[in-house]
């Protein structure tokens, strides 16, 4: 399907790239070479703005791609093999039964407003991210388990201390909610972390200037000097600037690209992939390796109670009609709760197998019977079902409205919601307005399952589900990699048995590249790193 930019919305957005795609121009020799160049502007076009950036709420994409450019880690994750490396921490050290970290931190490491990045910063931002801050309304992080204390050894050496093994922490100081802020911004209440301005991070840019809800400037820092020792590229990034500007229409975004308005979009959504190949372009489908992309159904809801109804629309979805019509190889159809690539995966696609006649028949049993305009009815009540349009998820809307079209063939209602609608932010967490919830989470370690389905984590179901609760402390808390997978493992069997989880497809970043733009990177869950990229 290609995409056409109409004159007047691509004239609306003219205006804030007019002169973005200045650059420095290369020499011919150091093009010809294939030599990185230093200078110039990278104009990002993103679909949506970012959200609050307390760090760690901040997995919405689109913070990620702005904070990945202004903080740090403690560790790097490699995004090929998963291997945690040095970054901010040169080294470490973890006790039998990961209840005990102790890293040896770089010297010379500074924050943008000249502060140390030293063991008292990185602990003071832990403490946060381990207990949160009931006064300063700050929440802790999801991908800390178990967390104690913080113990500052030395201006160098930092330790921490978990009250249970806490076998993720090590992955964890690699997320996109680890990023070491300055102590005067971990020290601020929640509403302020949230604000962009108040961001003080040690990463190679800063901010340098801000159009709330349409544009970012950011500019390279001229003193930056620790990048992850893997990285082939040392000291400052090579651009001087980057222009992130927010650009809700599809259309517009890959239009502004194809044309050289723009260097780097987000979100091609699946029905653009070719309009950009074909232009000649670099399309980048990255993998976000945790729990896919699907639909998640509440047990306290009163229908969704019974695990037959569950069950019988876990069999009535058609998956594969979903993925064939809607996507394209990009997103491969999910076999389990889990992307293939996540630590802890199980094949259970015999299990997730679509199946309409056992569908009707678990209806039937459950006492639904159709009325006259097809839709199923029990005591007077219709089989009736909301659901929110989910805006981060690709082709939420249209993926919705067929899966509707599926169930009603079963004699099921499903509403589907207008995702910016007023009431959202209410009803979004009451099962009996919102029986399903259609989201992902992408994080590179087992307790990834761990954060979408926990009572006290994202509690995508709503859980009222004490077993599934114990399973998912039991997960986080086992400290051989093995019985841990075999417990992720388990967890993935559960949901699936009890009807909570229908599995759409492994959900990547998709970002589309101009071909000068050289040395983009991304983070184990697809998340942009710019500090390499150079234009040619």
């Amino acid at each position: 399907m290609a995409t056409r930019v109409t004159a007047a919305v691509f004239l609306a957005v003219t205006g804030l790239l007019a002169g973005c795609g200045a650059t420095t121009e290369p020499t011919a020799k150091a093009a010809a070479a294939g030599e990185p160049i230093v200078g110039g502007t990278l104009t990002y076009l993103e679909h949506q703005p970012p959200t609050c950036l307390y760090l760690p709420a901040a997995g919405f994409y689109p913070n990620g791609g702005l904070l990945n450019q202004l903080t740090d880690k403690l560790t790097w994750q490699n995004p090929e093999t998963l291997e945690i490396e040095p970054w901010i921490a040169t080294k470490w050290e973890i006790n039998k039964d990961a209840t005990e970290y102790t890293f040896h931190l770089r010297d010379g490491v500074t924050f943008s407003d000249g502060s140390p990045l030293d063991a008292s910063a990185v602990a003071a931002n832990f403490d946060v991210y381990g207990k949160g801050d009931t006064e300063l309304k700050l929440p802790p992080a999801e991908f800390v388990n178990n967390y104690e204390r913080s113990e500052v050894v030395d201006p160098r050496t930092v330790k921490f201390h978990f009250g249970k093994p806490s076998p993720g922490f090590l992955q964890g100081t690699s997320v996109i909610g680890a990023g070491l802020v300055s102590k005067k911004t971990i020290g601020l209440p929640y509403e302020q972390q949230c604000q962009l301005k108040n961001v003080v991070g040690s990463g190679p840019f800063t901010v340098a200037d801000q159009i709330v809800d349409k544009e970012i400037d950011l500019k390279a820092r001229k003193d930056y000097n620790w990048a992850p020792p893997s990285s082939k590229h040392q000291g400052r990034a090579y651009l001087d600037e980057i222009k992130i500007i927010v650009t809700p229409e599809d259309n517009v975004r890959v239009g502004a690209l194809t044309s050289g308005q723009a260097d780097f979009v987000r979100y091609v959504q699946a029905y653009d992939e070719q309009t950009v190949k074909g232009a000649g372009f670099t399309l980048y489908a990255e993998p976000t390796r945790g729990v896919n992309n699907g639909l998640y159904l509440r047990p306290s809801n009163s229908i969704l109670s019974d695990i037959r109804v569950r069950k019988a629309l876990q069999k009535g979805t058609d998956v594969k009609e979903v993925v064939d019509t809607l996507f394209t190889p990009s997103y491969p159809q999910a076999t389990s709760v889990l992307s293939h690539l996540a630590q802890g995966y199980v094949d259970l696609s015999k299990e997730l197998a679509f199946d309409p006649a056992g569908a009707g028949a678990l209806l039937d049993e459950a006492g639904w019977k159709r009325g006259a305009d097809g839709i199923r009815e029990k005591d007077g009540a219709k089989l009736q079902l909301g659901v929110f349009v989910s805006l981060p998820q690709p082709l939420s809307k249209q993926t919705l409205e067929l899966v509707a079209q599926q169930w009603a063939e079963l004699g099921v209602k499903l509403e589907v919601r207008p995702g910016d609608a007023g009431t959202l932010a209410v009803d979004i967490k009451n099962a009996e307005k919102t029986a399903v919830s259609h989201s992902m989470v992408g994080r590179a370690d087992q307790d990834v399952i761990k954060s979408q389905f926990h009572s006290k984590n994202r509690d995508v179901i709503l859980s009222q589900d004490d077993k599934l609760d114990r399973l998912l402390e039991e997960e986080s808390a086992l400290a051989v990699p093995a019985e841990r997978n075999a417990k992720v493992a388990e967890i993935q069997r559960y949901l699936v048995e009890q009807g909570y989880a229908i599995p759409l497809f492994e959900e990547p970043q998709v970002y589309g590249g101009a071909p000068n733009v050289h040395g983009v990177a991304f983070e184990a869950v697809g998340r942009p790193s710019f500090y390499s990229v150079w234009k040619s």
